[in-house]
């Protein structure tokens, strides 16, 4: 609550909760649409909120340049944006953080052709350090002025770094209890990198007091390559504790959630009503396959359009009868790799259109573009959900289909998605590797029966329910609060 007592809370990000934009000659913030936004914003309702991240936009910068960089109240939150040097946010966020981190996480690299390390790449993590250590300075600056408890929470893969500079800083002052929103692997793919960063990473983690990973593989992965990388590290795998040098660490997991009542008021808005009505006027009486992605590796699109044109292939039965709709936002289209991936992906369902389709059916339709409405009016329409990605933190379109869908559709899920250790059975668990398994789940999927169909898909609705997006984070709130009376 917000007393003298209560713990201060200070959030930290690479993007804020709101960016900045000139409407009618006059800057005004638009808060962001995130799980983490949505979570923060309630909590600050009753509780001391700081929220330090970057000033990204030119919005951003400009607010920075006329405000200055100090705390600022916005709505029930205060924020502090930090303009960063351009040249070292570059590489810190385009070399390190992406792809770098994200293709070792998600286990992405083509090994015997990438990573190519150099000299370059080394002078990149010189501008991570940097980067962090700035936002870290912020903090500390901020802390100085402050009274009571502070819990600090960086979040995710770009602040690896951050808890070693909190904590030479700081020491015991504040509560250090970072998360990370992305998949942790196994020790074997952080050897991708050199051993000297690995240990840099490792050793700021257990700087903290503890540190929050989406599913609890990701906590055995983690304690697993802690004691890889570092000699001297006692392991308690049971009680989830790590000790290294004196610092002792929790390692705990967290699994991130969707907001339920936002997303039950947002399917009722008249805008997704009627992409309701104009999917409905296209697919008609035929079975509806979706998919909604960001166009990236990881989300493994091209194998899951694979699946579903060996499904046509194999059993010609379902031409006719079934549509795929993919609603796809491209994703850092200034990576290579994201390029050539979205050129592939045009360029197979061109294939499946022209050698499958007929003048009156195309298998295959893709919508391109960030549309959330759009989005949501597909996901209450769906007949089977394809969620396959090689690698995910979590993975939220499979909980917001399964909350929003009204057809008691199913979810074909990647064993891969963290998602699929909370919802158990209730989807089509598959491997992400096998096109042979996704295609016999597909079919699977549109042949069951109205008794299964609907157990599986209230069973789906149930479990997310129970554990929304004010769940996960009000039980890391209580389980820092216990660090920090």
């Amino acid at each position: 609550m917000r007393d003298g007592t209560s713990p201060h809370l200070i959030i930290v990000s690479n993007r804020g909760p709101y960016s900045f934009y000139n409407r009618d000659g006059e800057l005004k913030p638009e808060r962001g649409s995130g799980g983490l936004v949505t979570a923060i914003t309630g909590v600050a309702k009753t509780h001391n909120v700081l929220w330090i991240s970057h000033a990204l936009s030119r919005g951003d910068r400009k607010w920075v340049a006329m405000q200055g960089d100090g705390v600022h109240a916005l709505d029930d939150m205060r924020v502090r944006l930090i303009a960063p040097v351009p040249s070292t946010y570059n590489a810190y966020y385009n070399v390190i953080s992406n792809p770098l981190l994200w293709f070792v996480q998600h286990q992405l690299y083509d090994t015997p052709r990438t990573p190519v390390l150099d000299a370059n790449l080394w002078h990149a993590w010189q501008a991570y350090a940097e980067a962090n250590k700035r936002l870290a300075d912020a903090v500390v600056q901020t802390v100085s002025h402050l009274s009571g408890p502070v819990i600090v929470m960086p979040q995710d893969y770009h602040l690896y770094l951050m808890p070693r500079f909190l904590r030479e800083r700081l020491g015991s002052r504040v509560v250090i209890q970072p998360f990370c929103h992305i998949p942790w692997p196994g020790p074997d793919a952080w050897r991708v990198l050199p051993l000297k960063m690995r240990r840099e990473i490792v050793e700021s983690m257990l700087m903290a007091d503890r540190f929050g990973f989406q599913t609890g593989r990701d906590v055995r992965r983690f304690m697993q390559t802690a004691a890889d990388v570092l000699q001297g590290v006692a392991v308690m795998e049971k009680q989830r504790i790590l000790t290294y040098r004196g610092q002792v660490l929790e390692a705990a997991h967290y699994p991130i959630s969707v907001d339920v009542d936002d997303l039950t008021r947002r399917r009722e808005k008249p805008e997704v009503k009627e992409y309701v009505r104009q999917i409905n006027a296209r697919i008609g009486e035929h079975k509806l396959i979706l998919r909604v992605d960001r166009v990236e590796p990881s989300k493994n699109i091209l194998r899951g359009f694979l699946a579903y044109r060996n499904l046509l292939r194999e059993y010609p039965e379902f031409r006719h009868k079934v549509e795929m709709l993919a609603l796809l936002v491209p994703s850092r289209t200034e990576v290579t790799e994201y390029k050539h991936y979205l050129r592939d992906i045009m360029a197979l369902v061109g294939e499946i259109n022209a050698t499958l389709g007929e003048p009156d059916w195309e298998p295959v339709q893709i919508k391109l573009g960030n549309n959330y409405d759009r989005a949501v009016a597909a996901m209450t329409r769906y007949d089977v959900l394809m969620v396959n990605p090689i690698a995910d933190g979590m993975n939220l379109v499979a909980k917001e289909g399964a909350v929003l869908n009204q057809r008691s559709g199913q979810i074909i899920l990647s064993e891969e998605a963290g998602a699929a250790e909370e919802l158990g059975d209730a989807p089509l668990l598959v491997s992400p590797y096998d096109v042979y398994d996704m295609r016999e789940a597909l079919r699977k999927a549109l042949m069951m029966g109205d008794a299964e169909r609907t157990m599986r898909a209230s069973r789906l609705a149930e479990q997310v329910r129970q554990n929304d997006i004010h769940q996960w984070f009000g039980r890391q709130i209580e389980d820092a609060m216990r660090g920090a009376r």
